[in-house]
């Protein structure tokens, strides 16, 4: 019996990157053999053990016939007498389709190392297409390496951009489920820069399958002199990227890329101009957060995002009533969390323009202090005024409107 660390942790040593999690392939054993040395069987397809005292996985080599559709349809064949090279062939791009052995011996059948020398994401081999999941995988893969230790990152060799386009177009990622498809884009979305897993997506023209809405976007002009990128789906992406340093949380990022879904649906005939896109673009939210399955926080973000992020970019000429309705509808009064995603994102959909990248964005101060001159009014200060019931919230609603028109006008 023989084990070999595998996948990414060979890969991101000679990256000489942080190497966060341990694989490790058995060559030569039986499920028997692992068990009886104390290793926790967990799983269930095929065999993946527990190490005893690591807790680190190690699986039996096995190989993989394709057996049906999407990336569940295979049938996995394990035993002592299935090499290492044939357990690694099995696997989606030669950078992780090394070995390395108990001396520190690097095994590398398939040419990863090379690969790695020079930044490029290849398939091993012609089975890559067996397995529609592997599109989203290598546009992750693309994301997450586009730059190393700042310098410039893998590309997609030709071929394997070809054999997923091929896919695409074969409807292999029809049969993929909602469930994986956002666990590749939720992990896509925590990369430094998760823009270009979009873009690869829409590249091969996975994006139209599962984002179509965000797919939409792109060929949709915007005003140049506000839009120097004018291309809305461009700004979509450069909007997810001008949020990368805002903040790592998920819903922001995501509300981010889709804050302006509804400019797809702007009248030609008022085209580059956009009127009403902000409700526009709850619909189609909607609809893409239910296909993708995303979580509420996600949704329920994005559509606030959407409807509401044009008040912030005007803020300053916002009347006291309509800021309330701004308060109001994030719920700023019992969310200051979200109040505060809704924020960045606002700062993100500035920024993520062509010559605005490093702008200031003053609104954002402002709507944060208007929030809390609106705070220093409570229902305490109501009830000691008499008022119960209804009338709270009916006098809580004008006597911050007055608050804030008498902060206004020391503002100006």
């Amino acid at each position: 019996m023989n084990t070999y660390l595998v996948g990414g942790a060979v890969r991101d040593a000679l990256l000489n990157i942080p190497v966060k999690d341990k694989d490790w392939v058995v060559v030569g054993a039986t499920p028997e053999e692992l068990l009886q040395q104390g290793y926790q069987q967990v799983g269930a397809d095929f065999p993946v053990f527990l190490h005893p005292h690591t807790h680190e996985e190690y699986a039996l080599a096995r190989t993989e016939r394709k057996s049906g559709q999407g990336y569940q349809g295979f049938d996995c064949r394990f035993s002592p007498d299935i090499t290492l090279e044939e357990d690694l062939l099995r696997r989606d791009l030669t950078i992780n389709a090394m070995a390395q052995d108990e001396h520190g011996n690097i095994i590398d059948p398939y040419h990863g190392q090379q690969d790695l020398n020079n930044r490029v994401l290849r398939h091993v081999s012609p089975a890559f297409s067996e397995d529609p999941l592997r599109v989203l995988r290598v546009a992750r893969f693309a994301a997450r390496f586009a730059t190393i230790n700042d310098r410039p990152g893998f590309t997609i060799a030709e071929e394997t951009m070809a054999l997923m386009q091929n896919m695409v177009n074969d409807g292999e990622l029809d049969h993929l489920v909602a469930e994986r498809v956002w666990q590749e884009t939720q992990r896509a979305l925590t990369e430094s820069n998760p823009h270009i897993y979009f873009q690869v997506l829409r590249d091969c023209g996975a994006l139209k399958i599962w984002f179509k809405e965000i797919d939409d976007l792109f060929g949709i002009p915007q005003p140049e002199q506000y839009h120097p990128e004018i291309d809305c789906g461009i700004h979509a992406l450069m909007s997810l990227q001008a949020c990368v340093p805002l903040s790592t949380n998920i819903a922001t990022r995501w509300a981010a890329l889709t804050h302006d879904l509804g400019k797809a649906l702007s009248d030609k005939a008022n085209l580059p101009r956009h009127f009403g896109h902000e409700t526009k673009g709850l619909k189609p939210i909607k609809a893409l957060c239910k296909k993708l399955k995303a979580p509420k926080d996600a949704q329920e973000l994005a559509l606030i995002c959407s409807e509401f992020h044009t008040h912030v970019h005007r803020a300053l000429e916002l009347k006291p009533e309509t800021l309330l309705k701004v308060f109001d509808r994030v719920d700023a009064w019992r969310k200051p969390e979200r109040f505060e995603q809704f924020l960045l994102v606002s700062i993100a959909d500035s920024r993520g323009r062509t010559g605005f990248e490093n702008c200031d964005y003053p609104q954002t101060d402002y709507m944060r202090e208007a929030l809390q001159v609106a705070l220093s009014v409570t229902a305490k200060d109501m009830m000691a005024q008499g008022l119960a019931g209804p009338e709270i919230r009916e006098g809580l609603q004008k006597a911050r409107a007055e608050q804030l028109k008498a902060w206004k006008i020391s503002q100006a």
